[in-house]
This record gives structure tokens, sequence and C-alpha cells, in this order.
């Protein structure tokens, strides 16, 4: 009879399995970091198009100005509001009120329309209620796909065995703007 040592056999296992782990631990990294990624990308293109926002409200203030001469304290706070949105670079919640603001600012500008029946008729005005309306429905589209990426980023991040992975990398920063996005600022 043959006498065979279960050693190596069980050395041979011991490391297959290890090259398992070693492996699964490799693909699960990158796929957070490729996730990560895909987040701030999607907040790239978020923020695009918000300062292409941005760009549009100086142009509709001075149509506006034409038509509403006396509402120059409302002019204002709109150009106000737009040069806070534009600079606010810092955290996302301080973003997420500037934004706000602006939102509000906007609307009452827009609302000033109402009153002024030959601004509602002016094509120029019309123009640029119209983009203005496109680059709102871009925004939406962008913080969709926005979400959409911190969706599955959190996912990941919560889910067991991956969350060992990602509480290890800290691929948990940039995932706090989904808050931002959430409410949909639509003017």
């Amino acid at each position: 009879m043959h006498n065979a040592n279960p050693l190596p056999v069980l050395m041979i296992i011991l490391a297959g399995a290890l090259l398992l782990i070693l492996v699964w631990w490799l693909l699960t990294y990158n796929r957070f970091i490729r996730l990560r990624n895909h987040v701030i990308e999607s907040w790239a293109d978020v923020d695009v198009v918000l300062k292409r926002r941005y760009e549009l409200i100086p142009n509709l203030v001075e149509t506006v100005k034409g038509y509403a001469k006396y509402e120059q304290d409302t002019l204002q706070k709109v150009l106000d509001a737009r040069s806070r949105a534009l600079a606010a670079a810092g955290p996302v919640g301080e973003q997420a009120r500037n934004e706000t603001s602006f939102v509000h600012s906007v609307n009452r500008l827009l609302a000033l329309a109402e009153d002024y029946p030959d601004l509602k008729a002016s094509q120029n005005y019309l123009a640029l209620q119209r983009e203005l309306a496109d680059t709102e429905d871009r925004i939406a589209a962008a913080r969709r796909f926005y979400n959409a990426n911190v969706r599955d980023l959190n996912t990941m991040l919560q889910s067991f065995p991956s969350s060992i992975i990602g509480i290890s990398t800290s691929s948990r920063q940039n995932t706090s703007r989904s808050r931002v996005c959430r409410s949909e600022n639509r003017l």
C-alpha cells in the first residue's frame, strides 16, 4: 500500500483558496475605483450644466431689465444669488444652499413676466426661457446619472463582503453629494 502524505495536497488547496481570495479582493477593489471615478465624473457633468444655466441668467436679466424697469431689486437679487452659486466650491451642503437660493430667485424673476405682457411676448425672452427649460432638462438628466452612480457605489459599500474592502479603502468619499441631487431644483 502506498501511504501518501496529505500535506502537499492540503498546501495546494490552501494556496488555491488564498489565490482566489486575492483575485476577488483585487477585482472588488478595482470595481470600487471604477465606481468612485464614475461618481466624480458624473458630478462634473452636473457641474457643467449648472454653469451653463448660470451663464444664461445674465442674458435673461438684461432682457427683463428692458421691460421691468421698476424691478431692480429683484434683478439684483438674481445676480447676487447667481454669483454665490457660481462661486460655491466648498462643502456640498453649502453648494446645495446656494443652488436653492439661486433657483428661488430665478423663479421670482420668471414670475415677473406675468406682470409685463410685453416681456412675455418678447422673442428674445421666449428664446431664453426655452433655453433655460432645455438646460433644466439637462440638469435633471445629469443628476439622475449622478444619483445612479452614487446608488451603485453605495450598494457596493453596503453589501457584504465587498463592504469590507470599501471600508478599508475609504471608498466613501464623494458619496454625500447625492443629497444635493435628490431634490430636483426645477425652475
